[in-house]
């Protein structure tokens, strides 16, 4: 947990990404949204979902910074929602120790 702690912390992303994440926050539904961006049957653990959630933002994060057109801005700003709403699920005591 302290290493998922540790990538969150250090994320620097642009505030633009951000504000569009921090909106979207509001309409996230866990059920249905984190299967969707997970491409998942089932919703795991918030722990595990954050694992795959930092990994598929890094990597979207990457492309962007590349200024490939492969780039999906849609699909890296669910991302940054869907993280934004599993932190919040997080054991308390672990997202203050992290």
């Amino acid at each position: 947990m302290t290493d998922l702690m540790t990538r969150l912390a250090t994320m620097r992303r642009p505030r633009l990404l951000l504000q569009a994440a921090r909106h979207g926050l509001f309409d996230y539904d866990r059920d249905r949204d984190l299967k969707r961006v997970l491409r998942a049957s089932a919703c795991p653990a918030p722990v595990e979902a954050m694992d795959v959630l930092i990994d598929e933002e890094t990597r979207l994060e990457e492309v962007r910074q590349r200024g490939d057109a492969a780039y999906n801005l849609v699909r890296h700003i669910e991302v940054l929602i869907a993280i934004l709403g599993e932190m919040r699920l997080l054991p308390r005591a672990e997202v203050v120790r992290g």
